[in-house]
């Protein structure tokens, strides 16, 4: 990742941040100055470095790990905003992204029993959940999403 798309993914990390909605194409090329093409270059290039996610037909962002930009049934309130993460995993990342406590409401993915952990301090509490994931991690950007 050079230092343009460095910055494209800087921006677009804190546009999100701001408003709770991924930018488009569009938004990053007003805001930085760049022509639609630049910027969705850009997109492409971050996308396959695994800066980010995109839609799989178009140059829209899906995921911004730990953020998910769609629902998903691992929610996250924390910094005083609700937020969706791509699985619980990254649930954990999003306080420890925005630096502040928060609250994670999940379920088991086998037996759907609710899941509530609140992060304090960088650590959850309770803290006797266990995350498994069957693929190993080597894998996982075979296909993210399913991931």
């Amino acid at each position: 990742m050079d230092e343009h798309d460095l910055e494209v993914r800087n921006h677009i990390y804190r546009r999100f941040v701001e408003t709770g909605v991924a930018p488009g194409v569009e938004d990053v090329a007003a805001d930085l100055g760049l022509s639609r093409e630049e910027a969705e270059a850009s997109f492409r290039r971050l996308h396959e470095a695994h800066g980010l996610v995109l839609e799989p037909s178009r140059p829209e962002i899906l995921m911004l790990n730990p953020f998910s930009c769609v629902p998903t049934p691992h929610r996250v309130a924390a910094g005083g905003r609700r937020w969706y993460a791509n699985c619980g995993w990254d649930a954990f990342g999003i306080p420890a992204a925005l630096g502040v406590d928060g609250h994670i409401s999940s379920s088991c993915p086998d037996c759907a029993e609710p899941i509530e952990i609140d992060v304090r301090e960088r650590r959850p509490v309770p803290d006797e959940h266990v995350f498994h994931v069957l693929l190993p991690a080597a894998r996982w950007w075979d296909d993210i999403v399913f991931t």
